[in-house]
């Protein structure tokens, strides 16, 4: 993953489009946990005279905006922001609903500014409005609680086995140890009673509008410390008292999540409140690398740091033609 520098540099205003019948531009600013995609994704709004487009799967939920890091009132009272807050975890809402959403309020947006703005690190997400995803059917609710039942009784084992026999394309794949992926996938083929794989074609899906990807990423020793200050940040705003009160719904999988989860392991008494700290901080720097073994095999991803608005500035510019 090559970033490119050039020297700091305030952003200019970006030109508007000149003429409607201009085809639409949806630039999308994606990068791992605590990189600083907010603060960066404000200031390009703000030139360039857009909305936000939240990506962020956990973001959507109005009862976490501490431990998701949502933009603040006053974040959003600058730059018009969309899906943040806009559900509840006791909500089903899945990246076929947000591809689906999302999509819809582009072409609105899009009537009145040809440039928008997608910024997070869902990878889901990103793909869902990108290119696409492949249609899975909804999962029977009885069916889920019974999969997450079991896992939690008799672990991943016994399902990874049954779902080698009912899905043995899927299961040649899969990361075995990410039992999120297996659940989901085996829930799946219960519930249709079909191979999950059945349901992916791979194809990605035409767009009626330009896509500009523009990764944000550091140094690893600076994205670990800035990701390890935002967790106590975090906790000294509040995360433990907004995880407890999100506790009684903690089997939901909207709160399968890092900052909660391990919470919730201390509320159960399992381990102590530095403990959790500490997890919460080894997790999140786990998911940013995860995050960017994602994006690294995407060749259309231009990457950048945070601060680079120089060279960020001209990569827009020439996209744009301006």
């Amino acid at each position: 993953m090559r970033v490119r520098s050039t020297s700091r540099a305030s952003i200019s205003p970006m030109q508007r489009a000149s003429t409607r019948d201009q085809r639409p531009t949806l630039i999308v600013l994606l990068g791992p946990t605590g990189v600083g995609k907010t603060a960066l994704g404000i200031q390009l709004a703000l030139q360039l005279g857009c909305s936000i487009l939240s990506a962020d799967s956990r973001q959507i939920y109005r009862e976490l905006p501490i431990g998701t890091a949502a933009p603040t009132p006053e974040e959003r009272a600058a730059v018009p922001h969309y899906f943040v807050g806009t559900h509840s975890v006791t909500e089903g809402y899945s990246a076929a609903s947000y591809e689906a959403d999302a999509l819809s309020l582009l072409e609105r947006l899009f009537a009145d500014h040809p440039i928008q703005l997608l910024s997070g690190g869902s990878m889901m997400y990103i793909d869902a409005v990108c290119r696409g995803i492949d249609e899975i059917p909804d999962v029977d609710p009885t069916i889920r609680a019974e999969v997450w039942n079991r896992y939690e009784t008799e672990g991943l084992a016994p399902i990874l086995s049954e779902l080698e026999h009912l899905d043995p394309r899927y299961y040649a794949t899969v990361d075995r140890q990410n039992y999120k992926r297996v659940l989901h996938s085996y829930e799946v083929c219960l519930s249709s009673g079909r191979p999950f794989s059945s349901f992916h074609t791979g194809l990605a899906k035409s767009r009626p509008f330009d896509i500009i990807k523009i990764g944000l990423t550091r140094e690893r020793e600076e994205l670990y410390t800035r990701i390890d200050e935002r967790v106590l940040q975090m906790m000294s705003l509040g995360l433990e008292a907004e995880a407890r009160a999100v506790y009684p719904h903690r089997h939901l999988n909207a709160l399968n999540t890092v900052g909660y989860k391990e919470l919730f392991a201390y509320f159960d008494g399992t381990v102590s409140l530095d403990e959790a700290i500490r997890l919460i901080q080894r997790n999140s720097r786990h998911y940013a690398r995860k995050q960017l073994t994602w994006w690294k095999r995407d060749p259309e991803v231009h990457w950048y740091h945070p601060e680079d608005t120089e060279g960020i500035q001209a990569l827009l510019s020439d996209a744009r033609g301006s």
